[in-house]
């Protein structure tokens, strides 16, 4: 389930789908390369923003396949590259990190003031979907335009997760990503010369050495445990007020699924929680049903949205 929906058969994304190449400056030194599908006359069309997960972009397959069905629900959407990815590593001085929720949360300001989209809705896959959650707890009663916010698989207590990241079973997924972290840097430190000392990245052999050596330090955390207990969108589960749908499978290999059995989530009326006893890390593949393509989550998704839409 985690590994076949990369390769599976969609078809060839629509060329006819306007597409706009928008960086947004949520900072000054820092742009966030984004791609914008718009309706005709946007303002009076909802518009779902979508962030992917660690070492993804805009062109993940799951980024690219839930863009078709928002636009063709009518909707605007607009992909966005978490900094750094995307090919956009030019575009800041910093690395990507579980707790830069505060970026999409000025996107959306962005677009409700200058785009007129007062109907808004964010939804983040792993690490995208931690962020989203972040997000939705710490901002949602100052952003009116956020209507709602989903997340599939989030990583909502980090360091659980990259324990999980780092057993043996896991060995394919986090050489993976440990190997793409590595060659990002790297590509990173040639952009901005002396800003990171790559001596260490040769010893380093975890996803955990990583963060504590790299990532923490350049988010201003005191270290990877730090880093993972600041950053994780379990603190603020309680405090958010706007609807949330969570989707996790329960056999996801390095997303454990006894992070869900908190109580701040399952007290929380906001909070609807699906979790299929199959699915992998976002992979969630059906059988063929009439209206449906085999991509469970994405469909979930876009049905959830339509209920709000309806109920509203």
């Amino acid at each position: 389930m985690t590994l076949l929906p990369r390769w599976w058969p969609r078809g060839r994304f629509p060329s006819e789908l306007p597409t706009q190449d928008r960086i947004f400056q949520v900072s000054p030194e820092v742009g966030l390369l984004t791609k914008c599908h718009w309706q005709p006359c946007p303002s009076q069309h909802p518009t779902i923003l979508m962030v992917h997960g660690l070492e993804g972009c805009t062109e993940s397959h799951y980024m690219r396949g839930l863009a078709r069905k928002c636009w063709d629900a009518g909707w605007n959407c607009i992909r966005i590259n978490q900094r750094n990815c995307g090919g956009s590593e030019h575009l800041t001085p910093t690395l990507y990190h579980n707790g830069l929720s505060q970026d999409y949360a000025r996107i959306i300001q962005e677009i409700t003031e200058e785009d007129r989209c007062t109907a808004v809705w964010l939804i983040g896959y792993s690490m995208g979907g931690n962020l989203a959650l972040k997000l939705a707890g710490e901002h949602g009663t100052t952003l009116p335009s956020l209507r709602g916010v989903a997340a599939v698989c989030p990583n909502i207590q980090p360091a659980a997760c990259v324990r999980a990241l780092q057993h043996p079973s896991n060995w394919l997924y986090h050489r993976y990503f440990l190997k793409s972290l590595t060659a990002k840097l790297r590509k990173k430190a040639r952009l901005f010369p002396g800003r990171w000392d790559l001596s260490h990245l040769s010893h380093i052999r975890t996803m955990w050495e990583f963060d504590e050596i790299y990532t923490a330090p350049d988010g201003g955390y005191r270290g990877a445990e730090n880093y993972y207990e600041q950053s994780a969108a379990r603190n603020t589960l309680s405090s958010i007020t706007i609807p949330t749908l969570v989707i996790t499978a329960q056999d996801d290999p390095f997303i454990p699924y006894h992070m869900f059995a908190d109580p701040a989530l399952d007290a929380n009326p906001f909070i609807q929680l699906e979790a299929p006893a199959h699915g992998g890390h976002c992979g969630f593949l059906q059988r063929h049903y009439k209206y449906e393509d085999p991509f469970w989550a994405e469909n979930r998704l876009c049905d959830w949205i339509h209920a709000r839409l309806n109920s509203a």
